[in-house]
């Protein structure tokens, strides 16, 4: 979702290939032996297999509603930020989504792991609309899918928490065009 986001805000023309992940295209295990998604394959043949990675390629490459950060601290900052996401709190949402795979009996502790980092990101909508500061940007796009998958998990949970400014922003970003439209449903691509 990130990753198209990203693509989405840098108006980079593409083609995208919805894949079925049970019956990876070899053209897409050719370009990409790890079977993974996203995978994004450039004009010159490069290949970009992470969706951070991706999402700074395209904002680099064009950028109009200003979303990466202009300076280097605040970039460090966001990419620190990302970090947390991306380690800690993906392992404690994967847990806490699908206990059994880890052969756990639930994900409450798990759970309660991933909510310390939502504290965080309460705290910092407290002070600010968005967590890339004034406007929605790179910090809020990398983070809001996951945060999305961790409420949904029980939504009934996570609506009752005390994360009101939280809560407000993940409902914006569900609300908004740019979400819509990612979400929207693509053929299954058929070399």
């Amino acid at each position: 979702m990130r990753a198209r986001l990203a693509l989405q805000a840098s108006g980079i023309a593409l083609e995208l290939r919805a894949i079925e992940l049970k019956n990876k295209p070899a053209a897409m295990l050719q370009a990409s032996p790890k079977g993974t998604v996203p995978v994004l394959v450039l004009l010159d043949g490069t290949v970009i297999e992470q969706s951070l990675d991706i999402m700074l390629w395209a904002l680099r490459q064009s950028d109009p509603h200003g979303w990466l950060p202009q300076d280097s601290a605040q970039l460090q900052d966001a990419l620190t930020s990302i970090a947390s996401n991306d380690g800690p709190f993906k392992q404690a949402l994967d847990r806490y989504k699908y206990p059994t795979r880890y052969a756990l009996t639930d994900g409450i502790a798990q759970r309660d792991q991933g909510a310390q980092i939502l504290r965080q990101w309460e705290q910092r909508l407290s002070q600010q609309p968005y967590l890339n500061g004034a406007a929605w940007g790179f910090l809020d796009a990398a983070i809001a899918p996951f945060v999305r998958q961790f409420a949904h998990t029980d939504k009934a949970w996570f609506a009752a928490q005390s994360w009101p400014h939280l809560q407000r922003w993940l409902a914006e970003f569900e609300a908004s065009p740019a979400f819509a439209s990612i979400m929207q449903k693509t053929p299954i691509w058929q070399p």
